[in-house]
């Protein structure tokens, strides 16, 4: 082996700035952990397991959250070591605007639930 090959030899991918390790046990392991997390919210509203509405709600925005945070780091492979940190960075912005949507997606479906018109059957119809 030359000294051209020794340095090349050690610079795959284990620097100092190198991506975390791709492998397929992370891959299963997020795949599962992503069908689980879709699974039980599914259960919850299937069988109706929480009995209020906006229990069920909030621990579906809770597991979407989970699961988003799941695909970041098993299949995005977001981590504090990962380019510098900047991925680290990409993962906080990334779950503050996830906390701003799922927090103005509640509030619109609220708001659009308590203020919408009466249903039809409801109302008056004697006059048909």
């Amino acid at each position: 082996m030359s000294a051209h090959d020794h340095v090349h030899s050690h610079d795959r991918g284990h620097g100092h700035d190198a991506p975390a390790h791709i492998t397929r046990k992370g891959y299963v392991i997020g795949f599962v952990l992503s069908v689980i997390l879709t699974a039980i919210p599914f259960w919850l509203v299937m069988t109706g397991a929480l009995g209020s509405a906006s229990a069920t709600a909030f621990t579906i925005m809770g597991f979407a959250a989970v699961q988003i945070v799941v695909h970041m780091i098993y299949f995005l492979h977001m981590n504090s070591r990962a380019e510098g940190g900047w991925s680290m960075m990409a993962m906080v912005f990334t779950i503050v605007l996830l906390v701003i949507v799922l927090a103005g997606s509640l509030w619109v479906m609220h708001n659009m639930n308590a203020n919408m018109m009466p249903s039809m059957e409801a109302s008056d119809t004697s006059g048909m």
